[in-house]
C-alpha cells in the first residue's frame, strides 16, 4: 500500500481526533466511521524531520494479510498492567513520531477474537512508548518510573493508568482503527531504553466500548543491541535490562522484526478478549 493510500486511509478517520479514543469507539459502533470523509490530519501530525517513510516498502501492498500467512497463533495474548505514562492522547493517526529522531519502525498488528480466532473489525488500538531517549510525551518532568509489576495471570486488560499529561505533546502516541481483516499499521522508531524495562511498546485494544487487551511488544535481543549501537541512542549505561531479566517479558509479545529500508517492520498477532470473559 502505497503512502499516499496509508494517508487517505488516516485522513478517513482524523474526524475523530479531537474526541480521544472513546469518542472513536462510539463512532465506530454507532457506524459513523463509514460516513466520515475527514479533513486532513489532527494536530501534531506534521511530517517528521527524521527518516521519512518510503513510498513504498516490501509487503506494503493492498493486501498485509499475506504478512501474516501460515501464522495460527489464538491463544489469548498475555496481558500487561498499563503502566505509569497511559493517558488517551486523543491521536487518531498511523505516523505517531512527530519530532523523534530513530530507527524507522513499521508495526503491522493483527488484532483477533481468542476464542474463534476471527478477526476483529473496528475494534481500536492505542500505542504508546518512550523516544531513543527514554522519554514519554506528556511525562517529560516524571520521574522514570522502576520495573513494572508482574502481568496478571488472566490474561484480563490490567485498570488503566490516570497520568495527567503536562503540556501539549504527544509524540510517539496514537491509535488507528481495524479494518475487515483486524488489521491495524503504525509508524514509529524503535523505542529508546527506560530503567527497569526492557525496550517495548505498549498496546491498549478497546472493543465493545471498553478496553480488552492491553499488553506490550518486544524485540529480538541481537536486534536492540544493533539499533542501540546507532544515532540518537544514548550508550550503555551499565548493566541494562534485557528480555531475559525483563519482569514482564512473555515470548508471546517478542514482534516477528525484518529488515524494511533504513529500518524493520514488525508484526503480531493480538489476540483480545472480546466479550471479556477470561478466555
Amino acid at each position: 500500500m502505497s503512502e499516499r493510500r496509508r494517508v487517505s486511509r488516516r485522513q478517513l478517520i482524523a474526524g475523530f481526533g479531537a474526541a480521544g479514543v472513546g469518542g472513536v469507539l462510539s463512532g465506530v459502533l454507532g457506524g459513523v466511521l463509514a460516513g466520515c470523509s475527514g479533513g486532513g490530519a489532527p494536530a501534531g501530525t506534521a511530517p517528521p524531520s527524521v527518516a521519512p517513510p518510503a513510498t513504498t516498502a516490501p509487503g506494503d501492498d493492498d493486501d498485509l494479510s499475506s504478512l501474516f500467512a501460515g501464522s495460527s497463533v489464538c491463544a489469548l495474548t498475555t496481558a500487561t498492567p498499563a503502566g505509569p505514562y497511559y493517558y488517551d492522547a486523543g491521536r487518531i493517526r498511523s505516523d505517531v513520531r512527530e519530532d523523534r529522531a530513530g530507527v524507522r519502525l513499521r508495526l503491522v498488528l493483527k488484532v483477533q477474537d481468542s476464542e474463534s480466532c476471527g478477526p476483529l473489525p473496528g475494534a481500536v488500538v492505542e500505542i504508546w512508548h518512550c523516544d531513543a531517549a527514554g522519554l514519554y510525551s506528556g511525562a517529560e518532568a516524571v520521574p522514570p518510573a522502576g520495573a513494572a509489576a508482574s502481568a496478571p495471570p488472566s490474561g484480563a486488560p490490567a485498570a488503566t493508568a490516570s497520568l495527567r499529561p503536562v503540556g501539549p505533546r504527544r509524540y510517539l502516541r496514537g491509535a488507528q482503527v481495524t479494518d475487515p481483516r483486524g488489521i491495524v499499521e503504525f509508524v514509529t522508531v524503535w523505542p529508546g531504553r527506560q530503567r527497569g524495562r526492557t525496550p517495548h511498546v505498549n498496546v491498549m485494544v478497546h472493543a465493545a466500548d471498553a478496553p480488552v487487551l492491553t499488553t506490550q511488544l518486544m524485540f529480538p535481543e541481537r536486534l536492540n543491541d544493533a539499533v542501540f549501537a546507532r544515532a540518537p541512542y544514548p550508550p550503555r549505561a551499565g548493566a541494562e535490562t534485557t528480555n531475559a531479566t525483563d519482569p514482564v517479558y512473555d515470548d508471546s509479545m517478542l514482534l516477528k522484526v525484518t529488515r524494511e529500508y533504513d529500518g524493520y517492520l514488525g508484526v503480531l498477532i493480538l489476540s483480545a478478549d472480546a466479550d471479556r470473559d477470561g478466555r
